[in-house]
Formats: C-alpha cells, structure tokens, sequence
C-alpha cells in the first residue's frame, strides 16, 4: 500500500479531480478510496493495476458526493440561489472547450500541476499546495525543502486551500494562453520535487527513485507541451545532468560516496550528452535563465575528466551570473564551494559566516556542513566538530548522518568541501 501511494497518488488525485470539479472534495475522495483499499486488498489480494483500481473506487465517491449535494438541493429549491449554498462545482463549460483545453496539457498529472499553480495564490502556496496534493509530499519534507518550520507550512497549506474555497476559485484548465503565466511556478515544482528525489528530505535512503523519475517525466512532457521555452529546456537539463550520477552516490553498502570517490565510467554518458546539448542550445538562444545556469555548473562538474580538473574559476564565475539574476541565499552559498577552491578555504568561510549572520539559511543543514569542512581545512577541528553537531541536528536523512557522524571522528583538514563530496543538488529556497 506504501509503494501505492507513492507511485499512484499524484495520478488518482488528477483523474478524480477531473469529476470532482474540487480539490478538496477530490484529496476526500482519494483518501477514502486508499483507506478501502487497504481492507480490500488485504481480502481479496492486490489488484493487477493498482492505479485503475484506486481512480475507479475514488471517482466513485467523487460522483456519489455530487449527486448527493445535488439531492439536497432540490430538497431546499428556495435556498438555492443562497450564497452560503453555492455549488461546489463551477458550471459545465462547453464539451468542445473543455476537449482543447485538456489537449493543450495533455498529461493529466501535468495539467493538475499547471491548475494548482493559479495566480490568485501566492507563489509560495502554490508550491506548497501543489508539492502537497499533486506530488504526494508529506508536509514536514516540504517544509524543509523551503527552510521553514512544519507549523509554518501546514499553515501555508491550509491558507491556500481556505483561499480556493472562499474565493471559488474552480478548477480548470488553464488555455494556453495562460500557460505562461503559470510557468515559473510549474518549474519551481518540478525543481522541488526532483530535488527531494535526488537527495531525501528524511527517511533511510539517500535517493527517492520514484519521485526523481516522476519529475524528470514531467520535465520531459513539459518540454514536449513548451518546446520554445529557454527555462523549460534548462530545467530538463539541470535535472538530466544531476540525475546521471544516480548510480554512483552510494555504494555497495550504502554508504555516502564523495564526488571524488564516484567511479565517472560509471556516469550515464547518453545522459551527460542530451543535457550538454540542450544547454548548448539554450545559450545559443539569448540571455540564460536560472535553471539553464545551474545546468552549465552541473555540467562543469559532471564534464571535468576527474575531480581534480574541474573548471573551478568558470564554475565560480557561472554562480556569479547565476547570482545576479537570482540573489538567494542558497545560491550565494552554494558559490563558497567553487570559491573555496579556486581562492582557498579562508576567503570562502568569511562568505559563509557572513550568510550565517544573514539568519535565512538558520534551518539548511548545507550551511553548518560547508563552514564545518572548511574550518577542518584550516587546522580549526574543535571548531569544525561543532559545526558537524549542528548539521547533524539539522539532517533527517540516514545516510547523511551517517556521513556527517563519519566525519566527526575524521581529522583530515585537507578534505575538499563537504557539497561537492556529497554530489548534492542544493535545496532552493521557494523565491
């Protein structure tokens, strides 16, 4: 049932949400249909497709619920026009209307992305909303993928929802002409999910495989839905590139392996060379955006023929183009790697200091992690244990534990800086 609701939660919730016209009568109705799953299965065995089940049992109650609104309704036909009994359902729009609006996002889990993603809601609700309900993101991983407590988010979540109802806001399709207007959310949430993929908020392994692929899908139909898009084609390179060293971040018993300990033969080439060409091709194109810039450090990184031959001062001069158009703070920290060792550790941890005094990055495990490595390069170990404790405290994930715990007993100072041992792709902030 576990493995279920990973893999087919985002796709029940879609195709139900289509009858149900309410994303909270549908999350209702997809809910109570695993809860019957789990009786049902357990009695007559799983089903051969477990998806077709769930959607089958979920739109049921979907249709159920309406036609039960609808009963009470002609029972008070003097109520009817009364605001507080308005219809949860939006009126039918025109059959062939809906058919292109549909054909315009023709994956169902993309298309529910794009309709969560409405403007009226702040663009932090919509990635917490969307993250929550699309991709099945338990709330706590959310909030760490934001750098905000768990009260804040379910908060963030609730408000989003309340403001749905309350304005009526109804689901439907965005037409392609308002595709645009929506599309940095949709990236945003895609780079979010892939990222909780790529490296787990919490939980025992390092990689969650099913949420990883799930975003890469969904890059890839975007890709297909917006092909013009130079953000769409970063994107899909960023994760493409990222993604390629899957195999080798662990090994055989599951422990950590730093980018230098990584075998790169064993790296997915084809992968290496579909993300080269579209950030190729990306530049080519004009004036790159965020992700098309993240694709060309990742790409630095991932092309140099070993460790000790990356580009360090491209790649440092990437994250200062990057962090120009983008002025986060992860980025800004995410740049001390490079500069720590194309200028030396000293200059790269008064950097660091200087965004731990900022306080934004009080909750990013990274922060600690990175000054702790680089006070272990200066000889500064007492300094650097610290730092490792409070990583520690920070970190939900098993196996980075168990990296970090591992390198509070090391004492080699001449270490390179923990993130690019780790081969981690940085959790963004939400703006």
């Amino acid at each position: 049932m576990a493995d279920a609701h990973r893999r087919e939660w985002a796709f029940v919730l879609a195709a139900t949400v289509r009858v149900a016209q309410d994303l909270d009568l549908a999350e209702e109705c997809v809910q109570e249909a695993y809860a019957a799953a789990l009786s049902a299965w357990e009695r007559d065995g799983i089903p051969a497709n477990p998806a077709a089940w769930l959607t089958t049992a979920a739109k049921r109650r979907a249709m159920d619920a309406i036609r039960r609104e609808r009963t009470f309704r002609s029972k008070l036909p003097l109520l009817v026009e009364s605001d507080e009994l308005a219809p949860r359902r939006p009126a039918d729009r025109d059959e062939a209307d809906a058919v292109e609006l549909e054909d315009a996002v023709p994956d169902e889990r993309l298309r529910l992305i794009f309709t969560c993603c409405h403007p009226a809601l702040a663009q932090e609700a919509q990635l917490a909303l969307t993250l929550r309900l699309v991709c099945g993101l338990p709330t706590p991983d959310i909030a760490r993928a934001l750098l905000v407590s768990e009260q804040t988010m379910a908060a963030r979540i609730t408000r989003a929802k309340k403001k749905i109802s309350v304005a009526r806001i109804p689901y439907r399709v965005p037409r392609p002409a308002e595709l645009p207007d929506r599309l940095a959310a949709v990236l945003g949430v895609l780079h979010l999910l892939f990222t909780a993929g790529h490296t787990a908020p919490s939980g025992p392994a390092l990689v969650r495989a099913d949420l990883a692929d799930r975003a890469l899908h969904l890059a890839r139909a975007l890709r297909e839905l917006m092909p013009d898009e130079p953000e769409v084609r970063g994107l899909l390179a960023l994760l493409v590139v990222t993604d390629a060293r899957r195999a080798t971040r662990t090994g055989a018993d599951g422990r950590l392996l730093r980018l230098e300990e990584q075998d790169r033969s064993r790296w997915d080439r084809g992968a290496l060379a579909e993300a080269h060409e579209l950030i190729v091709a990306g530049l080519r194109g004009g004036r790159a955006g965020r992700y098309l810039l993240q694709a060309a450090i990742a790409s630095l990184y991932a092309e140099a023929p070993s460790y000790e031959q990356t580009d360090w001062a491209q790649i440092v001069a990437l994250y200062d183009r990057l962090l120009a158009l983008w002025p986060s703070p992860v980025v800004a920290l995410n740049r001390t790697v490079p500069v720590s060792m194309a200028h030396g550790p000293a200059l790269a941890l008064t950097l660091v200091e200087t965004l731990e005094q900022d306080g934004r990055l009080s909750r990013y495990q990274y922060l600690p992690a990175i000054k702790a490595d680089l006070l272990r390069r200066l000889g500064r170990t007492d300094e650097a244990a610290t730092a490792y404790r409070q990583a520690l405290e920070l970190t939900d994930n098993e196996v980075e534990r168990a990296f970090l715990a591992e390198r509070l007993t090391d004492h080699d100072p001449g270490r390179t800086s923990l993130v690019l041992r780790l081969g981690v792709l940085p959790r963004p902030v939400g703006r």
